[in-house]
């Protein structure tokens, strides 16, 4: 009886590991197949499939592939918060860094997929939405320690700025099809604030 006990015991202790093990091989499979075959190819029994659990064993944990494919892209790299003390410091580092990040996850090709879908799928957009924005936040923040340090006019729009900042990123991300590269950075930041900093003295 005491071995059996025993053996409960473990079982039950041994469980949890288990789900854990299956929720982030289920995430895993998920980004790759997006990468492999986009958001509209994506089904949960592919996913099921890829990360050898069933399909009920997904529908435990998400009602359908939408929520299921947000939380894997929320597991992704995002930029993260620089504050070096010096605005064209800090939007470098943070970018570089990011473009690294990027060419070397599955983001480089679940996020074009995922803006793409966006645009005639409402559902879509309303939960990955936020999540773009919220993604976004530490350019924005780095922008607001500039207006607050004298290096950028009070007046500006700093979302209108952001968007000035990564545009060349999009642009070769969804027009070009080129690899965005790092040593793209400090020329575009450098750019951008010229044309920035010009537009807050009035210029333009």
């Amino acid at each position: 009886m005491a071995n059996d006990s025993q053996t409960a015991s473990q079982t039950h202790s041994a469980g949890r590991p288990r789900s854990e093990e299956a929720h982030q091989a289920i995430l895993t499979a998920t980004l790759e197949l997006l990468a492999e075959t986009g958001y509209s190819g994506l089904t949960v029994e592919g996913v099921a499939t890829r990360a050898g659990v069933g399909k009920a064993t997904i529908y435990r944990r998400w009602p359908s592939k939408l929520p299921l494919v947000i939380e894997a892209f929320r597991r992704l790299p995002a930029m993260e918060e620089v504050d070096t003390g010096d605005l064209v410091s800090d939007l470098q580092k943070m970018l570089r860094d990011y473009l690294q990040l990027f060419n070397s996850t599955p983001l480089a090709a679940v996020l074009p997929s995922l803006v793409g879908e966006r645009a005639h799928n409402p559902e879509l957009s309303e939960l990955l939405d936020p999540v773009l924005k919220g993604r976004r936040q530490p350019l924005t923040r780095a922008l607001e320690r500039g207006v607050e340090r004298g290096e950028l006019s009070p007046e500006l729009d700093l979302e209108l700025a952001a968007d000035l900042i990564v545009g060349p990123i999009a642009v070769k991300l969804f027009f070009s099809g080129a690899k965005a590269h790092p040593r793209m950075v400090d020329p575009m930041v450098e750019l951008a604030l010229a044309g920035i900093r010009g537009v807050g003295r009035g210029g333009g």
